[in-house]
């Protein structure tokens, strides 16, 4: 008999393939994923604590949950990923209605959990280890084998080459929710991509804290892998169109990593490289262990092998100690590197985190006011970017519509909107596009005579 499960994913890709993983482990005990809480034999919230806004979002929605829980009191309610890890048994008491909670490394128990709560075995389950389960063999070739989760987008998935990270920059509490560095076997990773290929994905996003360290700290692989190799591996699995990564620490991004994106023709010239600050007082006070010159120095270099790669970053205003002139450095940076877009951010203390006790807080209002002008000005720069394509014809990854129009996006990441002129396609296929409008976050066009 199945049993309707739904999962409400907060936070980033990682967490995204995380609630996949779920789903793919779930469903070999009958669980069918279902959009809604209402009538749910199991709720599950996938967690992030990096904002304090997706945190607060958490217990928003777990006190909606309590009377979805009085109304059906044999409902299992679930907290799996960084705020679990990071809580543990604080969820509960705030939460007592909370049946289980599962910490980043331990969602591979969560058939096991959940079975002893369906069988009244136990009344509350807890797991909070940092412990790395999800590269231990078994573990791994039981995702391998599982059957494929019902992804928004079939034709798209991410797989995860590893965990953790080993910078400990002060502002970021995924050391201790995410633990220490661990790479997959590059076999492994192969293996899981081979299949998904074999059942119609185009295109794979490589994920990790900082897939530029893959390979380099606490390997499981039996040889020395680099995350170089280990692109030029899967780039040459049969029927994939398209390979992406995410996420990458400028400290560690190598020559011969830069040389991939001229070299493979599958791998998007798409590259989010997140700086965090144009300040290199700021860079030092946040731990980022590079200086806005060495940064710029990488930029560089990628646009000589990649003329057209387009770069995107992460920015946080704000920070503890952060002065006027920090802000200014900060805005000539994206000035001077133009990036096409940002995901930009107000700094907030963080559970663990050394920045938490620093001094100097910024006031909520100047913070505010610098993540306004930030925005502003990428925003204009996001419009004169996308303007460039204007007259182009580009290559569409169709994600959805019908025979009228569609929507899609560019080699470099970009949101088309196009009419097909009767037409048809699927997601995952491959049109030719001709840019008419350009907007700050989309483009418009028509399909070319040549599709």
């Amino acid at each position: 008999m199945s049993k309707n499960l739904y999962i409400k994913t907060f936070g980033c890709q990682m967490n995204e393939r995380d609630s996949e993983i779920i789903e793919q482990l779930l469903a070999q005990d009958g669980y069918v994923p279902t959009d809604s809480a209402v009538g749910a034999d199991v709720v599950l919230i996938n967690t992030c604590s990096i904002r304090e806004k997706a945190e607060q979002k958490v217990f928003s929605l777990l006190g909606q949950l309590r009377e979805e829980k009085t109304s059906n009191p044999n409902l299992l309610i679930g907290v799996t990923g960084c705020v679990a890890q990071q809580e543990g048994e604080h969820i509960r008491e705030r939460m007592p209605h909370v049946d289980l909670i599962v910490g980043t490394q331990q969602i591979y128990q969560l058939p096991e959990m959940l079975d002893r709560l369906t069988q009244r075995v136990s009344v509350r389950e807890i797991a909070t280890d940092l412990e790395a389960n999800f590269a231990i063999p078994p573990f791994q070739k039981l995702l391998i084998n599982a059957p494929p989760s019902p992804a928004p987008h079939g034709f798209r998935r991410f797989v995860t080459i590893m965990q953790g990270c080993n910078n400990y920059c002060s502002y970021c509490v995924v050391p201790g929710t995410r633990g220490r560095e661990i790479s997959r076997p590059m076999a492994d990773i192969v293996e899981e991509v081979e299949i998904l290929a074999s059942q119609g994905v185009k295109e794979i996003t490589l994920l990790g804290q900082n897939v530029n360290s893959y390979g380099m700290t606490n390997k499981v692989a039996e040889t020395e892998v680099g995350f170089a190799q280990l692109l030029r591996q899967v780039a040459a699995i049969k029927g994939l169109r398209r390979l992406r990564f995410t996420t990458s620490h400028p400290k560690d991004l190598s020559e011969p990593l830069m040389r991939c994106f001229a070299e493979i023709d599958i791998l998007c010239p798409h590259f989010h490289l997140p700086v965090q600050s144009g300040s290199n007082a700021v860079l030092e006070r946040m731990h980022r262990k590079y200086t806005v010159e060495s940064y710029l120095d990488k930029v560089n270099r990628l646009r000589q092998l990649r003329p057209d790669i387009a770069l995107a970053t992460d920015i946080i205003v704000g920070f503890p100690g952060e002065t006027e002139a920090d802000f200014q450095a900060t805005l000539d940076l994206l000035r001077t590197v133009r990036f096409h877009g940002s995901f930009s951010f107000k700094y907030s203390d963080r559970p663990h985190t050394r920045s938490a006790d620093f001094a100097d807080k910024i006031p909520e209002e100047v913070k505010s006011r610098r993540l306004q002008e930030y925005q502003t000005l990428q925003d204009d720069i996001s419009l004169e970017r996308n303007s460039e394509s204007i007259g182009r014809k580009v290559e569409v990854m169709v994600e959805s519509g019908d025979h009228t129009a569609y929507r899609g996006r560019t080699p470099i990441n970009q949101v088309v909107h196009f009419a097909a002129e009767g037409q048809s396609f699927a997601p995952g296929d491959l049109a030719r596009v001709t840019i008419d409008q350009a907007g700050k976050h989309s483009l418009k066009g028509r399909l070319s005579s040549d599709t």
